[in-house]
């Protein structure tokens, strides 16, 4: 073999050496780098972290398992530095629990579901038709409160939320300040069990009226606008917490709503991520897989209600981050690249 011949075998494997890494590096931009990311106690919110998660993992970062934590404790660490990020920040809703360097240290990110966090009070809908209900002042009239009163007591049955939950404070404030005490019996057993009563008897023929949130299951088991609707307070009245957010207690466009736009009387929230400011700029495909990802609240139902239903492990969880990314992959591939073209 000649010396050239040598040479170009040598210049195009020197090449190569040099070429490799860098096909690699834009492959795994994340490769080398540990994130410690936080998820909430509600399991609600298991998915998207999982599914970030996933994608952090595709980029090459190196994952940690994520941390359960309650808000404060967790925003406080986010600041500290001491985690770098999460998916369950709902704003306006946490905007009380962070502290006060949080803009310093740390930012709002993306929306994973925008004006995702809804609560309020959904009727069944054969009910709000047969009795022509738009809002909780129509439980006063005595013919409405006969047909939810369950326990014969004289008052509408509400499935409402379990003593300490923030809802039962916000519940108890509409029934105050609406003049409703007299009228509903709001009714605070175990959640999963009052709305397992109640999805029994709407099975059944009965007409229900109950509290929710989304992202939840109980929104896919009975559908606004097929099987339930939302239905107003009668005007805005807020909390003192509610008062700083009050314009975002009416919301438009809400799929099943009696009207357009529809009182809620609970502020509706954005889902977003959080993450540290430090981490977001050292990391640019992490800082642009978490702009560009968002959910439906269809598909975060769905996926709820399978947890729900006892697909609730870690195993099963990752089962359904599989699944969604397949039914969406060229979505998922699409995120990914912009992710990794954010590296360059």
């Amino acid at each position: 073999m000649s010396v050239t011949k040598n040479m170009g075998l040598f210049l195009v494997a020197v090449s190569m050496i040099m070429v490799s890494p860098a096909f690699a590096s834009s492959d795994k931009p994340g490769k080398g780098i540990t994130v410690k990311p936080a998820r909430a106690t509600w399991n609600t919110g298991y998915f998207q972290e999982a599914l970030v998660n996933r994608a952090l993992t595709e980029l090459g970062y190196n994952v940690k398992k994520p941390k359960d934590l309650k808000n404060p404790i967790f925003y406080k660490a986010l600041t500290l530095g001491d985690l770098d990020y999460w998916c369950n920040g709902w704003f306006p809703m946490h905007n009380s629990q962070l502290p006060k360097n949080f803009e310093d240290k740390a930012r709002k990110i993306g929306y994973v579901a925008k004006a995702g966090g809804l609560q309020g009070y959904l009727v069944s809908k054969d009910a709000v038709e047969k009795y022509n209900i738009t809002s909780l002042n129509d439980f006063k009239r005595e013919e409405v409160k006969k047909a939810f009163d369950k326990n014969h007591d004289g008052k509408a049955d509400l499935t409402a939320c379990p003593p300490g939950w923030g809802c039962e404070k916000v519940i108890a404030h509409h029934l105050k300040v609406y003049d409703l005490e007299d009228d509903i019996n709001p009714v605070k057993a175990s959640y999963e069990a009052g709305m397992a009563s109640a999805l029994g008897a709407y099975k059944a023929g009965e007409p229900i009226f109950f509290y929710t949130w989304t992202p939840n299951w109980t929104v896919y088991k009975v559908k606004p606008g097929k099987d339930v609707m939302w239905i107003n307070v009668p005007k805005i009245l807020p909390t003192e917490a509610q008062a700083v957010a009050e314009d975002r207690m009416t919301q438009a466009g809400v799929k099943g709503a009696v009207t357009d736009p529809v009182k809620l009387g609970f502020v509706v929230s954005d889902i977003r991520i959080v993450a540290n400011k430090k981490f977001l700029a050292e990391n640019p495909s992490a800082k642009k897989f978490f702009e560009l990802f968002n959910l439906s609240l269809a598909d975060i139902n769905a996926q709820n209600t399978r947890m729900n239903e006892g697909e609730k492990s870690a195993k099963h969880i990752q089962k359904h981050v599989t699944e969604w990314i397949a039914e969406n992959q060229t979505q998922w591939n699409d995120w990914l690249a912009q992710a990794r073209a954010a590296a360059k």
